[in-house]
């Protein structure tokens, strides 16, 4: 793909990512994701086969960095892993707290397309999910967490983010993100004592 091939495409896929966070992947037509692009609807189908293609690109723009900004928020808050998680609610939080704030594009999109989950960007939001989930995982492993269970907290956390990301987007109340925050860390808290508690017994042994 050439140089300008490439950035006609990128200006599609920014064009894309605008229109479906602002107003929804239902609501927006491939006419008017041409039209702020600025090419043709053939020049667009010659990038993107489909709509469905194109919605798939949209998320996928957003897993890399939302990640980053994941790690990020993790690494630069003080005290324990406990904190670190409950940091990342606080933060999520505050970006609630913009008015043009909309929630999650990846479970806006789930639910635009609940009835399709071989959809390609269902397939894109689930793996987004689960790399977040691995990461969380991984992070608690790095703690002292035992495997199993630091699988199994990751998911815990998973669904209060997912469910406070709903639940702020229902009532346009943030501190809901927060109270989900402080259930967070509270079993993360719960899960590194145990976890304290199992190494001193094995090294008393």
């Amino acid at each position: 793909m050439g140089e300008r091939s490439a950035t006609t495409r990128e200006r599609i896929v920014k064009a894309a990512v605008k229109l479906f966070h602002a107003e929804g992947i239902r609501a927006v037509s491939v006419d008017a994701i041409a039209d702020k692009a600025g090419v043709t609807k053939r020049t667009l189908y010659y990038h993107f086969r489909s709509k469905d293609d194109l919605i798939a690109a949209y998320l996928e723009t957003r897993d890399q960095p939302n990640l980053v900004v994941f790690r990020q928020w993790f690494d630069e808050a003080p005290g324990d892993v406990a904190d670190k998680v409950a940091a990342i609610f606080q933060h999520l939080a505050r970006s609630a707290r913009h008015p043009k704030w909309k929630g999650c594009g990846f479970l806006r999109t789930s639910v635009e397309l609940v009835n399709m989950p071989g959809h390609p960007a269902m397939v894109a939001g689930r793996a987004h999910k689960k790399r977040v989930e691995g990461w969380l995982g991984d992070m608690f492993v790095a703690a002292g967490i035992a495997e199993a269970d630091a699988r199994q907290l990751a998911r815990q956390v998973i669904l209060l983010i997912d469910g406070a990301f709903s639940v702020v987007l229902l009532h346009r109340d943030p501190s809901y993100m927060e109270t989900a925050g402080e259930a967070a860390a509270t079993l993360v808290r719960a899960r590194l004592t145990a976890a304290a508690k199992a190494h001193e017994a094995a090294a008393a042994r």
